[in-house]
C-alpha cells in the first residue's frame, strides 16, 4: 500500500501534521471505540464495562442494523484494563468447533489468538499480563498472554451453524469469564480525557497527544513519533492546544484534512483498480503492519510482516478506518465485490449464479453473505437466509462436486436451484465470501474466487456502469 500523497498540504510544518493524523488515527479510533464500547455499546451488544464480557445472543439479522454484520459467528467481546495487574482468561471446550479470541491493543496491533487455529479447543486458562510485568505465572494457566498495552480489546467469534445453534453458542459463552490474578484495584473510571479547553478543530491532536503519552507504542514507533515534537504531540501537562499559535492551528488544520484524504483514498472503497471485471477485492495482509508483537497464536514470519515500517502506517489506519479488529489473514479473510464478470454492477434487478468448480479450501469454514448498499445492512427476505455456505443444511451438488449458488430477488422455481439461493435486494448490492482458516491457497493466490456471472441476459438497468 503506498504512502503517497493525495493533495498534499502546503508547508513542512502542515505536510508533518499530515503524517501524524495518519500515524495517529489508529490509535484515536481504537480508543474511541473502546470508550463507546463501555458508555453506549456496539450494535447489538450493551454497554459493558472493562474486563467483562458482552456477548451477541443471537445471530445478526437485518434489525442489527449493524455494517457488514457477520452472520456465521455470535460474538463476545470484552475490553481489558490491565493497569491494575494480570488478569486470568477462563475458556471453555468446544469439543472441536471452530472458536477464535484475537487480542488487540490500544494501537490496533493483533498480538496473540486463541482458538481452533492457534492453541486448539479444550478447556483451559490464560494469563494476560500488562507491559513490564515481572510476577510469578500460576501453574494451572496453559499460557501467558503479553500485552504492549495496558488497554486490551479481546474479540471472542464462536461459529454458530444456524438459529438451532444458538443454545449451544450461548452455552460456551457463558463460561468465558475473566478474574483478577490479585485483589482487584479499582481500575479506571475511563479512559484519559482531551482537555475541554481546546478548540473542537484541534481535537484530534490533542486527543493524540493525551493517548500517546498514556499508551505508548513500540521503541521503534516511539523513535518514529518524536518527528512530530515541533506540532506539540509531545507535550506534557498543560495542553499546548488551548492557546495555539495561528500557524500551528492553520498547520494542523491543513494536516488533518490531507491526513484523512490520504487514508480515504488509500481505502479506496468499491475501486476495482487493475483487476479483470467481476474479481473479488481481497487482501490478506491488511492486518500485516504488527512489526514488534508476536505472542501466542500469532505467526511470526517475513510474509506476514510489511518490510516497510513507514509505510505500514498507512496500512494501518486503512485497516481501522475500514476493517477495526479484523483478524490476520491466516486466521480469516473477506471478500467483496460489486459488478459481475461483465464489470456491470449487480443489482437485484436481476439473476445471477456463482459457480464453484472447487469449493475454497479452507481449514474451518466458508460463507457468503449478502448486504445491500450503501449501507452494508443484512438484506431482509421472506426466506429469513441472509448467507449462504458450506455449513448450509440441503446444498445440491453437481455431479462433478461442484457447487452453483443462485443470487437472485425471488425464490428460484426449480428446487436444486432454491435450495443453492442466496436472496439479493431490489437495488445494487455487495456480497462478501467469509473464508475461516484459508489454505495457503487462498492466501498466495493459487486459489482465485470465482466470479459471479448475470443468468438472465437482459440488459443491465440504467445506472450501471
Amino acid at each position: 500500500m503506498s504512502g503517497g500523497r493525495v493533495g498534499g498540504p502546503e508547508g513542512p510544518l502542515a505536510a508533518l501534521a499530515a503524517d501524524a493524523y495518519v500515524y495517529g488515527y489508529p490509535l484515536v479510533f481504537d480508543l474511541s471505540m473502546v470508550d463507546a464500547f463501555a458508555r453506549k455499546g456496539l450494535g447489538t451488544l450493551a454497554p459493558t464495562p472493562f474486563n467483562r464480557f458482552a456477548h451477541a445472543e443471537g445471530l445478526a439479522s437485518p434489525a442489527s442494523r449493524f455494517v457488514s454484520a457477520d452472520n456465521d459467528i455470535l460474538c463476545s467481546i470484552a475490553q481489558l484494563d490491565l493497569s491494575d495487574g494480570p488478569l486470568v482468561l477462563q475458556l471453555p471446550d468446544t469439543e472441536g468447533a471452530y472458536y477464535v479470541v484475537q487480542f488487540t491493543d490500544a494501537w490496533s496491533n493483533n498480538f496473540a489468538y486463541l482458538g481452533r487455529r492457534a492453541t486448539g479447543t479444550r478447556e483451559g486458562s490464560w494469563l494476560i499480563v500488562p507491559p513490564g510485568w515481572a510476577g510469578a505465572t500460576p501453574g494451572s494457566v496453559r499460557g501467558v498472554i503479553e500485552a504492549p498495552t495496558t488497554i486490551v480489546s479481546a474479540v471472542g467469534r464462536i461459529a454458530c451453524d444456524g438459529g438451532d445453534d444458538v443454545e449451544r453458542v450461548r452455552a460456551l459463552q457463558a463460561r468465558f469469564t475473566l478474574t483478577s490474578l490479585t485483589s482487584p484495584g479499582p481500575g479506571r473510571a475511563g479512559l484519559p480525557t482531551a482537555d475541554p479547553e481546546v478548540p473542537q478543530e484541534l481535537g484530534f491532536f490533542e486527543q493524540l497527544r493525551v493517548w500517546m503519552a498514556d499508551f505508548p507504542p513500540s521503541l521503534p514507533d516511539q523513535s518514529y513519533q518524536e518527528r512530530f515534537q515541533p506540532l506539540g504531540l509531545l507535550e506534557e501537562g498543560v495542553s499546548p492546544y488551548q492557546d495555539a499559535s495561528p500557524e500551528l492551528a492553520k498547520a494542523l488544520a491543513e494536516g488533518l484534512a490531507a491526513g484523512r484524504e490520504r487514508v480515504e483514498a488509500a481505502a479506496g472503497t468499491g475501486a476495482r483498480g487493475g483487476r479483470p471485471p467481476g474479481a473479488w477485492e481481497m487482501d490478506p495482509h491488511l492486518f500485516d503492519y504488527n512489526l514488534d508483537h508476536f505472542g501466542i497464536g500469532t505467526v511470526d514470519a517475513p510474509e506476514w510482516r510489511l518490510a516497510d515500517r513507514e509505510a505500514s502506517y498507512l496500512t494501518r489506519a486503512v485497516a481501522a478506518r475500514t476493517a477495526l479488529w479484523g483478524t490476520h489473514g491466516y486466521e480469516a479473510v473477506r471478500a467483496h465485490t460489486f459488478h459481475d464478470t461483465d464489470g456491470e454492477r449487480l443489482t437485484g434487478e436481476r439473476s445471477y449464479t456463482l459457480r464453484f468448480d472447487v469449493p475454497p479450501p479452507v481449514g474451518a469454514f466458508w460463507s457468503l453473505t449478502m448486504y445491500d448498499i450503501p449501507d452494508y445492512y443484512l438484506v431482509e427476505n421472506p426466506a429469513g437466509r441472509y448467507a449462504i455456505g458450506d455449513r448450509t443444511p440441503g446444498l445440491v451438488y453437481g455431479s462433478d462436486g461442484s457447487l452453483t449458488l443462485r443470487l437472485q430477488r425471488e425464490r428460484p422455481e426449480d428446487p436444486a436451484h432454491a435450495a443453492n439461493w442466496l436472496p439479493t435486494p431490489t437495488g445494487f448490492f455487495r456480497p462478501m465470501m467469509r473464508l475461516y482458516t484459508p489454505d495457503s491457497s487462498v492466501l498466495d493466490g493459487g486459489y482465485v474466487l470465482p466470479g459471479i456471472r448475470a443468468a438472465d441476459g437482459r440488459t443491465p438497468p440504467p445506472g450501471s456502469p
